[in-house]
């Protein structure tokens, strides 16, 4: 008479490994959330900046967070033969080289003026100056976007906090997502491995082969 199949009994290490993941992943939606809403904030004080018409102290220490998109003005003491000239648009949205001028101020301390925009790659004459513009982001520092520009050349495009990135609220879906399809998922599988049970080891017969 055979017997009733054995109960079946929940994988213990898979399933907290399953609710360690997704607890994961719902508190990485969450952190996404939140990243999301202090992005909202800084976005918010860099379009403040714009509008604010009082100049502050150029160049800043560090990123320059505190004042980026704000008013400045510069004397800059050009340091000769360093100049970027780099792929970058107008004021017009046309494509070409934006210059960018090494300069310091009277205690040595460096700083980046981009001048202007041209066509030419070739870095223009110039030998230093008062400066006015708006202090933006460049990599891990702070750099002067001239305006109005110096050396003969035409417009920088302005700088416009509207560029940057706030993709947090997708990847906070994206989490939540993961988490959910995690936790239909296992369960599916779960319920297949009882439905089809143990596997069961094939009998083999053996008969001896009759004397002759």
């Amino acid at each position: 008479m055979p017997g009733r199949p054995a109960p079946f009994r929940l994988p213990v290490l898979p399933t907290i490994v399953v609710l360690l993941a997704v607890a994961t992943m719902i508190g990485l939606g969450f952190w996404q959330l939140q990243r999301k809403a202090q992005k909202e904030h800084l976005l918010a004080r860099y379009a403040a900046a714009l509008v604010n018409p009082a100049p502050v102290a150029f160049p800043v220490s560090g990123d320059g967070s505190a004042v980026l998109y704000r008013r400045a003005r510069f004397d800059c003491r050009v340091q000769p033969g360093l100049w970027d000239s780099v792929a970058g648009r107008n004021a017009g949205g046309d494509s070409g080289y934006v210059h960018i001028a090494h300069c310091e101020t009277a205690d040595g301390t460096p700083a980046l003026v981009q001048l202007g925009w041209s066509r030419d790659p070739h870095p223009p004459e110039w030998g230093g100056g008062r400066v006015t513009g708006r202090i933006a982001p460049f990599h891990k520092i702070t750099r002067l976007i001239a305006d109005p520009p110096l050396a003969g050349l035409d417009a920088n495009a302005q700088p416009d906090p509207s560029d940057i990135p706030n993709n947090h609220l997708a990847y906070a879906v994206q989490w939540f997502l993961f988490a959910a399809v995690a936790l239909v998922i296992y369960p599916l599988a779960l319920r297949r491995r009882a439905k089809d049970g143990p596997v069961k080891a094939s009998r083999v017969v053996v008969t001896s082969a009759p004397e002759g």
